[in-house]
């Protein structure tokens, strides 16, 4: 595999699960495609970020719900796509060959409505040359599936298990906030064998046309997004990182970042990578602003690696 070229400073490289990651900055699913959509921006480059995770990917091809299935809220977005998607072999076969693997990790959403699928679906991209995968147990999207396996310890650790026998690429299990222990749902998925924790997904909501007395979402609900998120995603990560760091397993942070403050709270929490998305939509040059910033921070306090700040929240119990 070619090496990545080092173009953001070097205190922000890092180890993620044996993975060469040049930022803490992880593209989140849903948000950019399958790893090309903002490349066709001036300015934007994959390369800026640690990894991308492509969309979320299912066995068959998947329409995905009815319109409308975005929409913007108060410092916050819902969306409801409903896991549209060609299908993992198109993904295997046509979209993965395109992709430039020395710019950045790429990692592959994994979606699904049985635990078979899961399993299938893993094995498929176990077969690939895709880094790493992330399973998504917290789409609150679909009928089926999602957060039907997610918001259950015991269903939740079964979808690692059957992931975790068919490969031995990196699984992250990523956390649904929905649920009513998150804690409990991180050490369960942690003894099925996932080797990281990606905190948090959208939170269910929904929106109502005051004209039409309609729901304006056509799934009727939705997961929100963005900064109107972020002060529970915080809280999440926050106590995932205790369980996580007994068996130091690593944390993507995620929720309403927008800016390299955002970020720094987020590591400070627990988080080893941060995860960008609904930011991409107004500005997509975040990325570059947010791993400036980070090096800011670290120059200003003598520290010489991202890692060195990750879970060192005072608390006020230090003595």
């Amino acid at each position: 595999m070619a090496a990545i070229p080092d173009t953001v400073p070097n205190p922000l490289r890092f180890n993620f699960c044996g993975l060469d990651f040049a930022s803490p900055i992880v593209l989140l699913s849903g948000c950019v495609g399958f790893g090309e959509e903002y490349t066709r921006v001036e300015g934007f480059s994959n390369r800026d970020a640690g990894a991308v995770v492509l969309k979320g990917t299912t066995l068959n091809p998947r329409l995905g719900n009815p319109p409308h299935r975005v929409y913007e809220t108060p410092s916050g977005m819902l969306n409801a796509i409903g896991l549209q998607n060609p299908g993992a072999d198109y993904v295997v076969r046509k979209i993965l060959p395109t992709l430039d693997f020395s710019e950045t990790r790429f990692i592959a959403n994994v979606s699904g409505s049985t635990f078979e699928e899961y399993e299938e679906v893993t094995r498929r991209f176990d077969q690939s040359p895709i880094d790493a995968i992330e399973i998504n147990i917290s789409c609150p999207n679909v009928k089926e599936g999602g957060v039907a396996f997610g918001n259950y310890p015991e269903a939740s650790a079964r979808v690692v298990e059957v992931c975790r026998r068919v490969t031995k690429k990196p699984l992250i299990t990523k956390l649904s906030p929905n649920q009513t222990d998150i804690r409990e749902n991180a050490r369960r998925c942690i003894e099925a064998g996932t080797d990281a924790l990606s905190v948090i997904n959208t939170i269910m909501g929904m929106a109502i046309d005051v004209r039409t007395r309609r729901p304006v979402i056509g799934n009727v609900q939705g997961g929100l997004s963005g900064p109107a998120i972020k002060p529970i995603a915080l809280l999440k990560v926050h106590q995932v990182y205790e369980v996580a760091k007994r068996h130091r397993i690593p944390i993507i942070g995620q929720g309403g970042i927008t800016s390299a403050t955002d970020a720094l709270e987020f590591l400070i929490a627990g988080a080893s990578a941060v995860g960008i998305g609904t930011a991409l939509f107004y500005d997509p040059m975040v990325c570059k602003k947010i791993n400036a910033g980070i090096a800011d921070y670290l120059r200003a306090n003598d520290m010489t690696n991202v890692q060195q700040l990750v879970g060192t929240l005072r608390t006020g119990k230090e003595g």
